[in-house]
């Protein structure tokens, strides 16, 4: 179990990597897929720094995690994906659905329920006897 978990997570880091190079390279293309449009340069710029980072930094939790087998490792990626899965079904409750919104929140609930078995798996949060 704990290799298929590790695995798991590398192949989530992997993805989150992708989307956040994409959005260092060419923030404009990766903006449109995920329904953004730059409409001035700081637009750019925030897509590029922002976007990037989230992916990145949870990329980074996630193969450190997944390689060391840490749950602790693992809880800035479930605190970025939570918060964005929070956001996303306070927006489809608030707005409704849209076109597509079942795709990015699945994405983010795999990577939310994913990340809780590993961190529970490996023992984190600690138990204390």
């Amino acid at each position: 179990m704990h290799v298929i978990l590790s695995a798991i997570l590398l192949a989530l880091a992997i993805l989150d990597l992708v989307i956040g190079t994409g959005f260092l390279i060419d923030p404009g293309s990766s903006g449109a897929d995920f329904g953004l449009a730059i409409v001035s340069m700081h637009g750019e710029s925030t897509l590029r720094g922002d976007m990037t980072a989230f992916f990145y930094v949870t990329a980074l939790s996630l193969a450190w995690g997944g390689w060391k087998r840490r749950g602790d490792v693992l809880l800035p990626a479930l605190g970025l994906f939570g918060i964005a899965l929070i956001g996303r079904i306070i927006n489809l409750v608030v707005e409704g659905p849209y076109l597509g919104w079942m795709v990015p929140m699945s994405v983010e609930a795999l990577h939310c329920i994913v990340i809780i078995i590993a961190m529970r798996a490996w023992g984190w949060p600690a138990t204390r006897t």
